[in-house]
């Protein structure tokens, strides 16, 4: 193996070895060959969803060694993670031999890493620098802001660290921020934390994962000859996924390319879906812009869905204006069954009948690892959970943990363990100091010897410490306030049903507040799912019902099996491909998601279509989109529009198929919004202002039969004869 970072110009090297690269090319496509082939100038090739992109990638490398166009050392290979490179080059290894171990082959960072560990050192940056993790740089970020007297609780690390990252993604120094929005943060104060904490990182001689390809770029700019070094060096550049590129490694592909301008990046605009974590679509719509002259080489023959799915995905992400048009075809001419579009009344009769229908595909012959339910967003996947544990159907959480797995679910619930038992230390270990009241690992630690050694709980243990005076002044205030906010919530629990002890939980101590000022891209997904968790209490008689069952939910979330039915994201799916999908929660506000909308405005719109477009391209042989006529966000109530994006599916591919009392045949969803401006009978019709009156008779799913006595709008004060004078939304109750 030759290191292609280390080798000299001019290196006498054997001739290629391997097969003759027109044999390479035997089973692929016209456009396939034609990617291959093309090896001089800058090319885009467009590679829609199951096109065989991996496979050109693959192809195009082994024809460039095996044809002597180039030394092994001579290519740079980029790919987005350490898994797709370490599957090219077992590919490329098979086909020409050990010739492919000097292909500098890797993902940016750790390329990035590679030329900085030997250029490093003419900006100031020692061969040995350290790479911090996550937690380090959380840890400096914190040292740096406290230092310049910024409180960690209104200002948290992390936020702090995704503004950095940012400005980072773009390629941008702490000199170069300018105007940016991000630099109004923390009172104006986040520039100079950035600046203050690259100076950090230089003291310590040390990288974070951003600074990996923004120092590249200041070494490009400090050492001209170092960039010309490399600019002769690397004569064919290869480029996975380059649609989730962000700024500043489209700056770094850029520099490198301007030599020999051999760079073919191969990619799918229509599939860029990650620009909350940073990626530019821009970089593949301004190619031809970027690279004057460039080539673009359309993929469109799909190898993985039927005429039908394509019709419909494709025509859905036509309605984009931003993208630069392809049109994907069956490979095999097989249109197979039309794309379902299933309204229902409720989000409990959308989980219902998915998951009926799965069990009906199983009991056909599907295997259960072939169905997949896609949602938009985390917080959905837990109706579809219970559903799926109460009927004992297998399933798996794909791209991240199950509902009750997830770490803030896990928070809260611990919350809830230790009010209603002072003695589970586990629950006090974990929340006694999150959020962050000053109560360190070291007290923590005093607090569990002195437990153990009088054989009592924490709980117990930190009262006895703080009455005798054995902690410091800090730790003990600090966790005398908690024991206090402790026993005012146990207090609380004996008169407030589950939903509203943990409401006050969450709101009274600041967990809430802690993730909705946390400005990394999953802290709103966070707060989406301590709401769905509060939802959830509404369906138990009372707390200890609600604890019983999360341990048993967590008891029997093991087993071997290895037919599952897989749940997760879109943003997961994306790679992954299943015989049957289902996309539910097809409804505007869902998906698309409201915060794209009003956040980003036609710009989010579109990359939410390119979600739904990613959705569709997932299945092989059928898809079912549902939506719900009135569905339950966060335990309350609303009635839902049909997603727009149902409109841009073409009917002529799609089946429409209603519940009973929907309207028939279901014309053009937003049309026959009307049909679904009453909500379902056991829903109440009549969630509406002045919809109900005083004395008028209602029945509530969980309370029973009662009196409404006072009407503020749509809310209402019933007297119920069982559960007593309670405060309701008027779309939780129905005309007795």
């Amino acid at each position: 193996m030759i290191d292609p970072f280390a080798i000299e110009d001019g290196t006498e090297v054997p001739p290629p070895s391997g097969p003759a690269p027109e044999d390479l090319l035997a089973g692929l496509n016209p456009e396939q060959t034609e990617a291959v082939r093309t090896t001089e100038g800058a090319v885009l090739v467009l590679s829609g969803a199951g096109t065989g992109k991996t496979r050109v990638l693959t192809t195009r490398l082994a024809y460039l060694l095996a044809g002597g166009f180039v030394q092994p050392w001579q290519c740079l290979a980029v790919t987005f993670t350490n898994r797709a490179a370490r599957e090219m080059r077992e590919r490329v290894t098979e086909i020409v031999g050990a010739d492919a171990a000097s292909v500098a082959l890797g993902t940016f960072h750790s390329l990035g890493a590679r030329m900085l560990r030997r250029d490093g050192e003419r900006i100031g940056l020692p061969r040995d620098f350290t790479i911090l993790d996550a937690d380090d740089q959380l840890r400096l970020i914190k040292q740096v802001a406290v230092g310049m007297g910024l409180d960690p609780k209104r200002w948290p690390p992390q936020a702090l660290s995704s503004v950095i990252q940012r400005w980072k993604d773009r390629g941008v120094g702490p000199d170069q921020v300018g105007a940016d929005p991000g630099a109004e943060y923390a009172g104006g104060r986040a520039v100079a934390v950035y600046r203050a904490y690259q100076d950090e990182l230089a003291r310590l001689s040390a990288c974070d994962f951003g600074d990996l390809l923004l120092k590249c770029l200041e070494l490009f700019r400090a050492a001209p000859d170092v960039l010309a070094r490399y600019q002769r060096r690397f004569r064919y550049i290869l480029v996975d996924e380059y649609q989730d590129t962000n700024v500043a490694q489209g700056l770094w592909l850029k520099a490198l390319s301007m030599g020999h301008r051999n760079l073919c990046c191969v990619g799918d605009d229509d599939q860029s879906i990650y620009s909350w974590r940073g990626a530019e679509v821009g970089n593949i719509l301004r190619f031809t812009h970027d690279f004057p002259g460039a080539r673009v080489i359309r993929l469109e023959t799909n190898y993985r869905s039927t005429g039908h799915i394509l019709a419909a995905a494709s025509a859905l992400i036509a309605h984009n204006a931003d993208r630069m048009g392809k049109t994907l075809r069956p490979a095999s001419g097989d249109w197979g069954e039309k794309v379902k579009v299933r309204g229902v009344w409720t989000g409990e009769d959308e989980a219902r009948v998915v998951v009926e229908e799965a069990e009906a595909l199983q009991r056909r012959g599907t295997p259960l690892s072939e169905i997949a339910v896609l949602v938009r967003a985390g917080y959905q996947t837990r109706a579809f959970e219970e559903r799926l544990m109460s009927q004992g159907v297998p399933y798996r959480v794909v791209g991240g943990p199950r509902f009750y797995e997830r770490q803030e679910i896990r928070d809260a619930v611990a919350y809830l363990r230790l009010i209603r038992q002072p003695a589970d230390d586990l629950a006090f270990e974990r929340i006694v100091n999150l959020p962050r009241r000053g109560i360190g690992d070291a007290t923590v630690e005093q607090v569990r010897e002195r437990a153990r050694a009088t054989g009592t709980p924490m709980t117990r243990a930190a009262e006895e410490m703080i009455a005798r005076n054995d902690l410091s002044a800090r730790a003990r205030g600090a966790l005398s306030r908690f024991l206090a906010d402790v026993g005012d919530w146990r207090a609380f629990a004996a008169t407030a049903d589950a939903r509203g002890l943990l409401s006050e939980v969450l709101e009274g101590s600041g967990y809430l507040d802690m993730w909705r000022q946390d400005k990394s891209p999953d802290a709103p997904g966070r707060v989406e799912n301590l709401k769905e968790l509060l939802a959830a209490l509404d369906e138990f008689a009372d707390l200890g019902e609600f604890l019983e069952y999360v341990s048993l939910v967590m008891e029997n979330q093991g087993g071997d099996e290895t037919d599952r039915l897989s749940v997760m994201t879109l943003h997961a799916a994306k790679g992954l491909e299943f015989d049957r999908v289902f996309l539910p929660g097809w409804e505007d506000g869902i998906f698309p998601n409201q915060r794209a909308l009003d956040e980003t405005g036609a710009k989010g719109l579109e990359e939410e279509r390119r979600l739904a477009h990613v959705g569709l391209t997932r299945a092989r042989k059928g898809v079912t989109v549902t939506f719900a006529a009135a569905r339950r966000i966060y335990g309350q109530w609303q009635n839902n529009m049909p997603s727009r994006f149902i409109d841009d599916l073409p009917e002529d591919h799609i089946e429409r198929i209603s519940e009973s009392g929907m309207g028939g045949s279901l014309p053009l969803a937003r049309s026959a919004a009307p049909a679904f401006a009453a909500a379902p009978p056991s829903v109440g019709a009549a969630g509406k202002e002045g919809a109900y009156a005083r004395g008028q008779r209602v029945f509530h799913d969980k309370f029973g039969y009662g009196e409404v006595r006072a009407v503020d709008g749509n809310k209402l004060e019933i007297a119920f004869d069982k559960a007593g004078l309670k405060k309701v939304m008027a779309g939780f109750v129905a005309p007795a």
